[in-house]
């Protein structure tokens, strides 16, 4: 199995219909969308799991939108596998960090960090992750959220509201949402850690990582922090 046959296989699956409604995924990239639906891209990438890295890799230099989503894709089911070793787990992280300048848009970081990163460094120290946090380069700072997704899976909590608050004020409105998402996700493991997050910074927040973090909050509760915001 190679970025060769991934290719062909790719292309025979290709839809015009398709490519239309998926270009909003690259409309501020240089990548190509050919037209290929996701979940088909990831039923091929599981069919190639067993792809070695340095063609993995090959497919991550592809303009092609799909071929990279297949190679995350394909370094997530190695990450979840039972299988893989401990030094597959490493070469995957190091790959993963290593070609982050091809790990650029925000689904390839959905699809990949939490596994692929999260799962490498639950384990071990976790410096890089605030290192990428404050990196000039968009991609990477996700990833240093998305990744504590898998840490907040094993009851973890503590990176994801550090790293919510070091990224609070990010300009990107994907990474607002992000941590969002992540401070939500905390919170379904501690509420009150959560409840003094959001006493201590709901007002200077960006509204719409505020309202994702308090999206599963009763009604009452919830419209409380947004007009804290309101009376900034």
């Amino acid at each position: 199995m190679n970025a060769s046959d991934f290719l062909k296989r790719l292309k025979s699956l290709r839809s015009n219909a398709v490519a239309k409604a998926h270009s909003h995924l690259v409309s501020d990239y240089d990548d190509v969308i050919i037209g290929v639906r996701m979940g088909q891209v990831f039923a091929l990438a599981k069919e190639f799991m067993s792809m070695e890295l340095d063609e993995v890799e090959a497919m991550l230099e592809s303009p092609i939108h799909e071929m990279r989503v297949g190679a995350v894709s394909i370094m997530d089911f190695q990450a979840r596998s039972k299988k893989t070793t401990d030094e597959r787990r490493k070469e995957l992280f190091d790959l993963y960090i290593r070609r982050h300048d091809r790990i650029n848009t925000w689904d390839l970081v959905d699809r990949s960090a939490p596994w692929v990163v999260g799962s490498y460094l639950f384990d071990k120290p976790r410096k890089i992750l605030y290192k990428l946090a404050k990196s000039k380069m968009m991609a990477e700072r996700p990833t240093a959220i998305v990744s504590t997704l898998f840490f907040v899976g094993k009851g973890d909590v503590n990176d994801a509201f550090k790293l919510a608050e070091i990224m609070l004020n990010d300009k990107e409105d994907l990474i607002q949402k992000a941590n969002g998402w992540a401070l939500r996700f905390a919170g379904d493991k501690d509420r009150n850690r959560l409840l003094k997050f959001l006493d201590k910074f709901a007002a200077a927040m960006p509204r719409v990582t505020l309202r994702y973090a308090t999206e599963k909050f009763e009604k009452k509760h919830r419209e409380y922090y947004l007009k804290l915001k309101t009376q900034e």
